[in-house]
């Protein structure tokens, strides 16, 4: 079973657009959200990672829409690890309002070391996100 948590986020005005929808590229900062709840639920965080001088930066990123959210909606948003390789991850995204699918998407990570340079994900991140239990 891949790890995996539910982040609720409750749509404010501002992430609407004129069309009183939540503007598309939104979404992405909502995927943002959940995979730092998710760090946060196995007992890491973006913030060690950092101190430790390496970074997730994103390389890839992709979201489909189905049906729109709107101002004052509860959403969740649900995250799993779609891949963990030596370097680099996935994280698969759904978004859902009372149990409808909204939109989907996932993004890609490279790990990257204290000179920008690929480096191989530090092994505390590998336990923290392999299909395990959290230690």
């Amino acid at each position: 079973m891949a790890i995996s948590t539910d982040a609720i986020v409750r749509v404010i005005y501002g992430d609407t657009d004129q069309m009183g929808v939540v503007y598309y590229a939104n979404y992405f900062r909502y995927f943002e959200f959940a995979r730092s709840e998710l760090f946060r639920a196995r007992g890491g965080s973006y913030v060690r990672m950092e101190q430790e001088g390496f970074g997730l930066p994103v390389v890839e990123a992709s979201a489909s829409y189905k049906s729109p959210a709107r101002y004052e909606d509860l959403l969740t948003i649900r995250v799993s690890v779609g891949e963990l390789r030596r370097a680099s991850m996935r994280f698969d995204y759904r978004v859902l309002r009372d149990g409808a699918p909204l939109a989907q998407g996932h993004t890609i990570h490279a790990c990257v070391g204290p000179k920008g340079k690929p480096a191989g994900l530090p092994d505390w991140v590998v336990r923290l996100l392999a299909d395990e239990p959290a230690a």
